[in-house]
């Protein structure tokens, strides 16, 4: 039924690139084929006029998905996050997006409020302002709760915006399954599993639950991290289209002449931004994925204040360990052992030289140690190794990716602090804190303590499966040629959670 719209939304969309000028930066992102490419053009050209004009002063993609309203503002911005799919030079366009809309009316934003959380908004509220910033896909109220006076910033989801993601994500679909229709080659890229992986980034946007959930969970694994803080979440007045923070006021990090005139010390600054989003990396596996400028201030008292938890990061144990030992032997300069990391790993297939990839490691990082400090990046680091693994058979792992997208953008807010930031100088210490506590016996020793916890949970039932299995193994005929016991392993394992249960007991001290 929506094949109509579908449609006539996709012509709307070439016309608008097209006349914009971005259609030819997008296919030469995409490396599209000569059929997609014919396609694309004999879409929009014609329909030209159809298009929207857009800001002239942007660049041209930027200028174009602007112009396309919401979802395509946000798709732009996940896709900015993907340079794999995208390609370096869009991607740096499309980082720049900024999804600053007009306002809905007050009226509106309070009913919304009203219905949500089933309370007269003046019962609750003895003062709610005007909207204080408007996004693609919601906007903010600075308000006073009634009965302690406290400040409190709303957020309020806009009206329809459900259905209006919802017919644009159908239309993208439609798209991903045209271009894999005209184009095989394309499905290299997999545009069908971006859009899904799309649609279920904004599906948790627009359900303002969750993005509370991440706040409170990024503020209860931050609560100990002196100079930086989470706004506390206000559970009581959240809904699935309503989200209730505490107000934080405090000078935004892009404002660097507001930050020197409050005398606030920008190295600091900087060197806590880089160390801060490391840290929540490697310790927690949980970050801030769009620490941008405009999602971070500095605080009366010089504390660091992160904002908008829309887009998390989350890295499992195994990786972050993996990660912090390719940095550690970069930062050792030990190329050879990076090389190793990403062979036990299973991210190199075993078959390759390990020799010839430890000599592609040092191509990348020797001519990085050699600049300067103001020219030294992490994030290009991180680029180029996934340019070198990739020519030695590496998968893409999108949660690395999206650490290095993250990791550009905080040293880019780093830089702007401070100018003079020795990126590496500044990582050193956190990434050997981390190994140092990771990595190696001590490491070991919890392993140990938790696989025996999981292990003692089974207790009760090892007497019955060593039955099973030795009457299983009774009950095979002679002649039929056996297969390996499953007795052993399940005796091993007994013994194997007696030996580290009483290592819980004896290592507590771990």
């Amino acid at each position: 039924m929506r094949g109509p719209h579908n449609i006539l939304r996709l012509i709307r969309t070439g016309a608008t690139l097209e006349r914009t000028g971005a259609m030819g930066v997008v296919l030469e992102a995409f490396d599209a084929p000569t059929s997609l490419r014919v396609a694309a053009r004999v879409l929009g050209w014609p329909f030209k006029w159809l298009g929207y004009k857009g800001d002239p002063s942007l660049p041209p993609a930027t200028r174009a998905i602007t112009a396309l309203g919401p979802a395509y503002i946000k798709f732009g911005q996940i896709l900015s996050t993907r340079p794999d799919v995208v390609g370096d030079e869009l991607a740096l366009q499309l980082r720049v997006l900024q999804d600053k809309l007009p306002p809905f009316s007050i009226d509106i934003a309070k009913k919304t409020v009203a219905d949500e959380l089933g309370v007269a908004v003046d019962d609750v509220f003895s003062e709610f302002s005007e909207p204080v910033a408007a996004a693609s896909i919601a906007q903010v109220h600075k308000a006073r709760l009634a009965d302690s006076g406290e400040e409190v910033a709303v957020k309020v989801l806009r009206p329809r915006i459900e259905q209006a993601f919802r017919r644009d994500i159908d239309a993208f679909y439609f798209a991903a399954r045209l271009i894999e229709t005209l184009a095989p080659s394309a499905r290299r890229l997999r545009p069908m599993d971006v859009i899904a992986h799309f649609e279920g980034v904004v599906l948790g946007e627009l359900d303002l639950r969750l993005e509370t959930a991440s706040a409170a969970e990024f503020e209860a694994n931050t609560a100990d991290d002196p100079g930086f803080s989470v706004p506390e979440v206000k559970w009581f007045l959240s809904s699935r289209r309503v989200m209730t923070l505490a107000w934080v006021g405090g000078i935004p990090l892009g404002d660097v002449q507001a930050i020197d005139a409050a005398g606030h010390d920008r190295e600091a600054l900087g060197d806590k931004v880089l160390t801060m989003f490391l840290s929540h990396a490697l310790r927690d596996g949980y970050f801030h994925a769009d620490m941008h400028q405009g999602n971070l201030k500095v605080s009366s008292d010089g504390t660091l204040v992160a904002l908008d938890f829309g887009i998390m990061g989350r890295i499992d144990e195994y990786t972050r360990r993996v990660y912090a030992e390719i940095l550690f032997g970069f930062i050792r300069k030990d190329y050879r052992r990076v090389a190793e990391v990403h062979f036990e790993a299973g991210y190199v297939p075993a078959d390759r030289d390990i020799d010839e990839f430890a000599r592609a490691l040092r191509a990348v990082g020797e001519p990085i140690f050699g600049m300067d400090a103001t020219r030294i990046s992490m994030g290009r680091l991180l680029s180029y190794l996934f340019e070198v693994t990739d020519r030695f058979g590496m998968e893409t792992r999108t949660e690395l990716i999206l650490l290095q997208r993250t990791m550009v953008v905080v040293e880019g807010v780093a830089r702007s602090l401070d100018p003079h930031i020795n990126i590496w100088t500044t990582a050193r210490p956190v990434v050997e804190g981390y190994i140092a506590d990771n990595v190696g016996p001590k490491a070991l020793a919890r392993d140990l303590i938790r696989t025996g916890r999981v292990l003692s949970r089974f207790g009760p039932r090892l007497p019955q499966l060593a039955e099973a299995a030795l009457i299983r193994q009774g009950n095979q005929p002679h002649e039929t040629p056996r297969k390996p016991s499953r007795l052993w392993p399940l005796l091993w394992m007994a013994f194997g959670g007696a030996l580290v249960g009483l290592g819980v007991i004896a290592g507590t001290w771990l």
